[in-house]
């Protein structure tokens, strides 16, 4: 069997060194962006100075030989799904028996006009990391700005990448605060509030009219919403990204914003698989989005599909949300549901540090008390002890008086979990006490007696389902009598 994979991002070599551990099979991965899998997450520290491109590669040139995954350096035009064939735009083709596709995203273009000029780009592929270099260098010479357009994650990280350069860096944002539309109000001000603080100059509630073409096919301006012209060398539109699956469209394979698959990853075609930023859900997980661009959602996929190819037929489950992001200094974590808005019938529990720096917010359901969401901003929480409340649906008082469970903020750091309890009995009259406090022991003890409990409940369940069918041959025995 021969696994052809187009694409060599998260979800894809994921796939690929999966099915490699449990399969013989030959595998091809087909890219044109680069020839090895790097981080895509770490490019703005190689902008930065931080690491070199060589330190965002997890596997060493012998890897791929060693394990017999093979490699193709190609961008592929058309798919014959008919007779298994992948063409390349340079004439070679390459066969299938199985084919994954994990061709990724694309930034989001809106018809701006001058979108398309030199020194308009986004930050997703090495060759956007390249043109960010080049337009850097001459900026810093000549003084000029960069505009940034889009008030997202990927947002942040291009300012924070001119910012250490020096290069000042204007920010077009059209909601009232950053990233309300995902962080509940007290955040977003936050953040707002911490990008000026960097220098950042933030325009809330503006919008991209138009870029400007120096008469010589680069940027050299734009126009907002309000009519003002910001001069600026370079322009960095993150604004979203969207299904790269242009050259799959008006083909065999049902698409829709993505590559529609099953919970199987599974196409509509025989054969033919779809995992990633590419793939759009026909029926997402409750409390899922049809397509989730993140990379930890790739990278289970990956896992996933690889136990599928290799003969064993699994769904891909994507558990509880959880995602993690920067905002210059500020750190952002957050596990399970946590909306800008709070929905009817659930409650929630912040408290906020004086410095404006550090928040905990922790939501709750206002009857049964079960906690459903954690949101982290300047300290750090674990994602396993978080998880596990939430599967469990603890109770807001069993979580706040063990909190000191989840914190793993360095060691001599201010720990601020009996502030919120503070918070909690203020709100309800209670007198909560904090029972544990940030230890490694503590933790270590807590997830030994969680798996004790499993085990004994598998047990119990194990002798009950004995004693049913125990049962059940005794009636049939009698009955046979």
């Amino acid at each position: 069997m021969h696994v052809v994979i187009l694409g060599n991002g998260i979800s894809g070599i994921t796939a690929a060194r999966m099915l490699r551990k449990q399969s013989d099979c030959a595998i091809t991965v087909v890219s044109d962006e680069s020839d090895v899998f790097f981080s895509r997450t770490a490019l703005m520290y190689v902008f930065m100075g931080h690491l070199r491109l060589q330190d965002t590669q997890p596997f060493e040139s012998w890897f791929w030989d060693k394990n017999h995954i093979q490699r193709m350096r190609a961008r592929i035009e058309r798919i014959d799904f008919g007779a298994k064939t992948l063409y390349a735009v340079d004439g070679r083709h390459i066969e299938y028996d199985k084919l994954v596709l994990a061709t990724g995203s694309t930034p989001n273009k809106f018809g701006w006009p001058g979108q398309d000029l030199d020194g308009v780009h986004g930050l997703y592929h090495l060759q956007d990391l390249e043109a960010m270099e080049r337009h850097a260098a001459c900026m810093q010479k000549t003084k000029q700005r960069a505009v940034i357009v889009g008030g997202g994650l990927i947002g942040v990280e291009m300012a924070e990448m001119f910012h250490s350069r020096q290069i000042p860096v204007t920010f077009l944002v059209r909601e009232r605060e950053f990233c309300d539309n995902i962080f509940p109000a007290p955040e977003a001000v936050m953040v707002s509030r911490h990008l000026r603080e960097h220098g950042i100059d933030l325009r809330l509630q503006t919008e991209l009219r138009k870029i400007l073409d120096d008469g010589h096919g680069k940027c050299r301006a734009v126009v907002t919403s309000v009519g003002e012209t910001i001069e600026c060398g370079f322009v960095g539109l993150t604004t979203g990204v969207s299904p790269n699956i242009g050259f799959l469209k008006n083909t065999t394979l049902e698409t829709n914003r993505g590559i529609l698959v099953n919970e199987y990853l599974e196409t509509n075609l025989p054969d033919v698989y779809a995992l990633g930023d590419c793939a759009e859900f026909r029926r997402p997980a409750p409390g899922r989005r049809a397509i989730e661009a993140v990379w930890y959602t790739g990278r289970m996929m990956g896992e996933a599909l690889a136990r599928t190819l290799a003969g064993e037929r699994t769904a891909y489950n994507p558990g509880i949300w959880f995602n993690s992001a920067k905002f210059f200094d500020i750190e952002y974590q957050v596990y399970g549901d946590i909306r800008a808005e709070l929905p009817d019938g659930q409650a929630t529990l912040f408290w906020q540090h004086s410095d404006g720096k550090k928040s905990i917010r922790v939501n709750y359901t206002q009857g049964s008390g079960q906690v459903f969401g954690f949101n982290l901003m300047g300290i750090r929480y674990r994602h396993e002890v978080c998880e596990r409340w939430l599967q469990k649906g603890e109770h807001i008082e069993t979580v706040l008086q063990n909190l000191g469970l989840a914190n793993f903020d360095p060691e001599f750091y201010p720990q601020h979990e009996q502030d919120l309890i503070r918070q909690y009995n203020q709100q309800t009259g209670k007198n909560l006490q904090l029972r544990q406090r940030r230890s490694l022991n503590g933790v270590l003890k807590f997830f030994a007696e969680n798996q004790s409990n499993q085990s004994n409940q598998s047990n119990q369940s194990n002798q009950s389902n004995q004693s049913n069918q125990s049962n059940q041959s005794n009636q049939s025995n009698q009955s046979n009598a």
